[in-house]
């Protein structure tokens, strides 16, 4: 069936996340490996995503390493300078989905505040139709519950839903619920599925 609304994950779908490229820039390659292998600071951004504040999760997590507190620090500081830049593509299968009058929601593992900040960075995450941010559900995909909310909210489920995500395990997630699901490697394989599903043209997926 032809679904009812497209569902975009952020990170890597609309906006590159790639903390260890960025401190590989930053603090070179090797001081990056040494740093992520004695702090697990993905484990530290899950509690943010989870709805943990931000400041007060990077700032503990500095406090316990002494020996990189500088460096975890800019997780924080310079957390917008990671998280860029937007997938322009992405960005504008968005725009043209909305304006078809295809509703377009939001599904992503993303703190409260970080969302605040990338707000203000890409004013387009302001203009979803319905926005499910883990920071704010207090679960993270691919928990199943985090699925189950976004049908409780949006009254859509199954095969009415189309979701994107770079995320495997993500997708499986939503497939056992009977979505449509697309693994996001890359823009142009995501506008030949919303063209091949008859939700776009070939020019409009451009």
């Amino acid at each position: 069936m032809t679904p009812k609304a497209v569902i975009f994950d952020i990170g890597n779908v609309l906006i590159n996340w790639q903390p260890e490229e960025y401190f590989d820039a930053q603090i070179g390659e090797d001081r990056r490996r040494a740093m992520f292998e004695a702090v697990d600071l993905h484990a530290m951004n899950d509690l943010v995503d989870q709805g943990h504040n931000f400041t007060e999760m990077v700032t503990q997590t500095a406090a316990k390493y002494p020996d990189w507190s500088d460096e975890i620090m800019m997780w924080h500081d310079r957390w917008i300078d990671m998280a860029t830049p937007a997938i322009d593509h992405s960005v504008r299968l968005k725009t043209q989905l909305q304006a078809k009058g295809i509703p377009v929601f939001s599904l992503t593992n993303f703190g409260i505040e970080t969302y605040e900040i990338a707000e203000q960075k890409y004013p387009f995450l302001r203009d979803f139709d319905r926005n499910f941010i883990s920071g704010h559900m207090k679960v993270v995909k691919p928990n199943p519950r985090i699925y189950e909310m976004v049908e409780e909210g949006s009254g859509l489920s199954g095969a009415e839903l189309l979701f994107a995500d770079d995320r495997p395990e993500n997708i499986a997630a939503a497939a056992d619920r009977g979505w449509q699901v697309h693994h996001f490697e890359g823009p142009q394989g995501w506008a030949d599925r919303l063209v091949s599903e008859g939700l776009l043209t070939s020019e409009e997926a451009q």
